[in-house]
């Protein structure tokens, strides 16, 4: 068994804390110390304690002690593996830029990656993200980073931009979605029942804006299979009338349907993510039209409620009036520690700096592509130009990104209004109201933007 350290910085997590231990609970090859470091330290040690009766239930193979150190540094030191899960801000924050634009008419469906909400997270990630990159060069510089925070391009740009040498990649999951859908599709067509992972595709693109223009099962190539699966469905999405019970997480995928059918090309992500990168008029005009495509909102009210919700669950395990229970999660962070340490290789999507894996995508920026994980290395793999429309559309984000990154290093604030007025969903808006909604929501996050020392307009 491999003994290793692994340093969870938002080790408090309600969410991604509890998915970590029960995939490491059920894998035998690993072992070691899971240190766990959050700004709520009262959650940390709950999570020690959680974190402990898993690795004690009749079904945990894996041998992993859980601790909690009560500063950055000592987190880092010593560990082989940054894990970062964190909430940017609080969910206070988070309604502010996520519902204060809907006087302008921009409804945000998750709120945390791009539109207006993605530049304010984001202004509010940067300095945390400098701390995190600084603490990790000076305590943990060999240490393998790997990012699960959205923004996630931005997040990964951040450790980068701050500490160029840094070994990070971001993790997101919703490839696994569109490579379920072609499973389906494949199924309906010929009948074969595969496993979602034998569907091998090529993702190109930015985190939550990422396309798919390869996608085959062994010998059966499935874009055309997919078209066909398009024209039965875009009428009334994949799930038809069930999508109204996914809410308010879901979405019929009515839209993914329609951009293929638009620009010959799969996107990877859900509905939700997508329509944000969109100019409203397309998809998010107004609620009508939103209700129209069978996508939900997300309100963060009910973000609220599912933390108080895990935080009451957490105390009820603790306290034995819940059971603890060991459920292998999907995910592939395991695997990929697994791989780093040289017991196996394999292939997955990751957020990593494009040094060429996209050539028509500006080098330096982080992109989502295939990468090799092999001993002590993670490869992107060349996924080749992406097609026009997603090309055109990325590259008017990454300016964004670029402009925010100027924001952070200037301290400079009238960069980050520059990327609102630039950005698809607000591009219906005259610059008096693009002024008028920037200073509304930097007023209410004021406390977590101290950074930012000049706001002329």
């Amino acid at each position: 068994m491999k003994n290793i350290r692994i340093a969870y910085i938002g080790g408090g997590s309600r969410l991604w804390a509890r998915s970590l231990m029960s995939d490491l609970a059920l894998e035998a090859e690993l072992s070691g110390e899971v240190v766990l470091y959050d700004i709520d330290t009262e959650a940390a040690y709950n999570n020690q304690k959680i974190g402990t009766m898993i690795m004690n239930h009749e079904q945990a193979v894996g041998k992993w002690n859980f601790s909690v150190a009560l500063t950055l540094e000592e987190a880092l030191k010593g560990s082989d593996f940054v894990f970062i899960s964190i909430l940017p801000g609080t969910f206070d924050e988070m309604e502010a830029y996520v519902h204060l634009p809907e006087k302008w008419g921009i409804y945000q469906t998750v709120g945390d990656t791009t539109g207006p909400a993605g530049i304010f997270r984001s202004l509010i990630m940067m300095p945390i993200y400098e701390t995190f990159a600084k603490a990790i060069q000076k305590h943990a510089p060999n240490a393998w980073v790997i990012n699960f925070t959205n923004p996630m391009t931005m997040c990964v740009q951040m450790l980068y931009h701050v500490y160029p040498e840094i070994k990070a990649f971001g993790n997101c999951h919703e490839v696994f979605h569109v490579q379920q859908i072609l499973k389906r599709a494949l199924k309906e067509k010929t009948g074969i029942d595969a496993h979602f992972k034998e569907i091998s595709i090529n993702p190109l693109g930015i985190n939550h804006f990422t396309w798919i223009n390869y996608a085959t099962y062994k010998d059966i190539d499935l874009m055309p299979i997919y078209q066909e699966f398009a024209e039965k469905y875009h009428a009334e999405g994949i799930a038809g009338d069930k999508w109204v019970h996914y809410g308010p997480f879901g979405s019929a995928e009515r839209v993914k349907l329609d951009l293929f059918r638009r620009f010959g090309v799969i996107a990877a992500a859900g509905d939700r993510h997508l329509v944000e990168f969109l100019p409203h008029h397309w998809y998010t005009k107004d609620p009508e039209m939103i209700k129209s495509w069978r996508f939900f909102l997300t309100p963060v009210k009910r973000r609220k409620e599912i933390k108080a919700e895990s935080n009451a669950s957490a105390l009820r395990i603790i306290e034995g009036k819940e059971q603890v229970r060991i459920t292998p999660t999907g995910e592939e962070g395991v695997l990929q520690l697994k791989a780093l340490l040289g017991l196996t290789e394999f292939v997955t999507n990751v957020n990593m700096p494009n040094t060429g894996q996209i050539p028509n995508l500006p080098f330096g920026h982080v992109v989502e592509t295939n990468a090799l994980f092999r001993r002590n290395d993670v490869r992107p793999v060349y996924a080749g130009p992406m097609p026009d429309f997603p090309q055109q559309m990325t590259n008017r984000h990454i300016s964004n990104h670029q402009l925010l990154i100027k924001a952070f290093d200037t301290q400079d604030l009238s960069y980050a209004r520059l990327a609102l007025s630039q950005d698809p969903l607000t591009e219906h808006l005259n610059p008096d109201e693009i002024n008028q909604m920037f200073d509304k929501v930097i007023n209410a996050i004021q406390p977590y933007i101290t950074h930012y020392s000049r706001t002329k307009r």
